[in-house]
């Protein structure tokens, strides 16, 4: 604090206690000299922290799972304690439900069984056919299972404000129809997120590598109607890519085994593991989590709408 003249021939003439309450008294008035008036226009925002998005769907995929053998339950294993702590009513079965041929006998040994718990707790499987699933009756009985909630051999459902798409990917599929189908449904579907599922892979950095004839096909419908997710199997891994105009390829093949699987220039993850993949659905992005059977999740990725 700088004293004036004046100030200081008062404080000169006064004792020590009454100097310390005027310099104290001088510096308050000093402070407030110094106070700015807020201008008028400047309000305190009343505007709230905005709610984080809240969680819209959950759901999990899984393919290539009709063995009955260990692989499968120690998957089934890791997807029912996933319930536990993240509930959730809907899975995409992605093909090849039976093994070997599709024979529908063996659908207590590779279905009923291995989810038992999954099922008697509500969750509602919805299937497409693999390969190895037509070489009995095409599959037909497949179809018509209640357990598999299929409508046919390509249909459509819808999940809040997700619409999912399942194909027949099959080499004997009703295509021209199917294609025809499809852009039909795409076209007229409002929902923001628009999901397609099927056994066959796309982009794949597994044995079976790249799917040209999809590549030309399916792909451009993708594209045109804004797909941003294709889930399938067919290759017994994990991997998911970056997105491909606007479209994110995921493989979950890892129902039950596994075969070897590299990197390409679209891949984001890639793992030969025993898993499924979860995924949380917002309205402004899907969290997509690879999760293996020792219940860690070793991928995980984000979808944005």
């Amino acid at each position: 604090m700088r004293l004036n003249r004046r100030q200081f021939l008062i404080l000169s003439s006064i004792g020590v206690t009454s100097l310390a309450f005027l310099a104290k008294l001088l510096g308050n008035q000093s402070a407030q000299s110094t106070y700015v008036q807020p201008s008028k226009d400047i309000q305190p925002s009343l505007t709230p922290t905005p709610a984080p998005n809240p969680l819209l769907l959950r759901f999990i995929s899984v393919a290539d799972t009709g063995t009955g053998a260990q692989g499968q339950y120690a998957v089934a294993q890791a997807m029912t304690q996933y319930h536990r702590q993240n509930p959730f009513n809907l899975a995409i079965l992605a093909g090849d439900n039976i093994y070997t041929n599709g024979e529908f006998e063996k659908i207590g040994a590779v279905f009923e069984r291995p989810y038992q718990k999954l099922l008697q707790q509500g969750l509602k499987f919805h299937a497409c056919l693999g390969n190895h699933d037509i070489r009995s009756d095409n599959g037909d009985k497949q179809v018509s299972y209640p357990g598999f909630n299929m409508q046919g051999r390509y249909y459509t459902f819808r999940r809040d404000s997700v619409q999912f798409f399942a194909l027949d990917t099959n080499f004997n599929a009703d295509w021209k129809n199917q294609l025809v189908w499809l852009e039909q449904q795409l076209s007229r579907s409002d929902a923001p997120w628009k999901i397609v599922f099927g056994h066959h892979q796309i982009y794949s950095s597994g044995v079976y590598g790249v799917n040209q004839p999809f590549i030309e096909t399916l792909v451009p419908l993708f594209k045109k109607y804004g797909v941003q997710l294709y889930i399938n199997g067919h290759d017994h891994n994990y991997e998911r890519t970056r997105s491909i105009n606007g479209t994110t390829y995921l493989i979950c093949g890892g129902g039950a085994g596994l075969r070897p699987v590299g990197r390409s220039e679209w891949t984001e993850h890639s793992a030969s593991q025993l898993s499924f993949a979860a995924f949380e659905v917002y309205a402004d992005r899907i969290v997509v989590s690879g999760i293996g059977t020792d219940n860690r999740v070793f991928d995980r990725g984000i979808i944005h709408v």
